[in-house]
């Protein structure tokens, strides 16, 4: 089965193309399964006080779901859609991150580390936030993140599990121990709390150059037995499947037989299709 779990469409304001445009290109692809997977609107900063283009509006997120599900129904029998959200875990919000996951009919929600406090650590513009910290610290206040996230019952998927990692910056050498610890914790977390986790491609293309997570953490995933599902974090239609060739190579190379897709929030493993052409 050929899927693309992870999303994103113009009303997040950051990324490019229309619903439709990307599950025509699905289409194009041969996905079998689409996952639509916008991020949640942002419920711990005032929009009009913060980084422009960050998250939909939240009154766009009726309209969002509206428009899923009404393209899930008009492309039925050609390729199977998926209503999905990217939906931020922050500390302290928890109640109100709660009241958007269960407001709606989701087939599935990836949860994912973006903020720190106020500071999105996976944007570009905001790669300043680094300069007076200390890397060790900021690791330790990630991963943590990802165990309480995991801990929430929110989510369904865990994304882009090491993004703290993007742009490069983070602990010397001499702490490669600790953050190897921090990782295996995260992952036990996830484990723990019945969670999948998605191997997300889009790392290829920053400045790590390697999915998020990494291959050393992906073995760890396999080892724990973590459900694992596929996702480009494409953010316009034609870098829908990208590099996702290269995913499930990895998969295959680890053994690993299946891949988790979702409906209604139900999680079915299905076979892993691992032919080294792209999407």
């Amino acid at each position: 089965m050929l899927i693309d779990y992870h999303t994103h469409h113009a009303r997040c304001g950051h990324a490019a193309g229309e619903l439709e445009e990307y599950v025509k290109r699905g289409i194009e692809l041969g996905l079998d399964q689409l996952g639509l997977s916008d991020h949640m609107p942002l419920i711990h900063v005032k929009p009009e006080e913060y980084y422009p283009g960050m998250a939909m509006p939240m009154e766009e997120l009726p309209r969002y779901v509206e428009e899923c599900l009404s393209l899930k129904e008009k492309y039925k029998g050609r390729i199977e859609i998926r209503v999905g959200l990217e939906g931020d875990y922050i500390e302290g919000y928890e109640r109100q991150i709660e009241k958007i996951i269960r407001g709606y009919p989701w087939d599935y929600v990836i949860g994912s580390i973006h903020f720190l406090g106020k500071w999105d650590i996976t944007d570009y513009r905001q790669t300043h936030g680094w300069e007076d910290k200390d890397p060790l610290v900021v690791y330790r206040r990630y991963y943590d993140a990802v165990q309480k996230a995991a801990a929430t019952g929110f989510y369904d998927i865990m994304g882009h599990l090491d993004v703290i990692k993007r742009f490069g910056f983070g602990p010397g050498p001499e702490h490669a121990d600790e953050v190897i610890a921090m990782e295996k914790a995260a992952l036990a977390a996830v484990a723990r709390n019945g969670k999948a986790m998605e191997l997300n491609a889009s790392g290829l293309s920053k400045d790590c150059k390697e999915m998020f997570p990494s291959r050393r953490m992906l073995e760890e995933a396999v080892r724990l037995g973590i459900p694992l599902t596929l996702g480009s974090d494409a953010h316009h239609p034609q870098k829908l499947g990208e590099n996702l060739d290269q995913a499930r190579a990895l998969l295959a190379e680890l053994g690993v037989e299946g891949v988790a897709v979702f409906k209604n929030r139900k999680r079915e493993m299905v076979p892993l299709r691992s032919g080294l052409t792209d999407v």
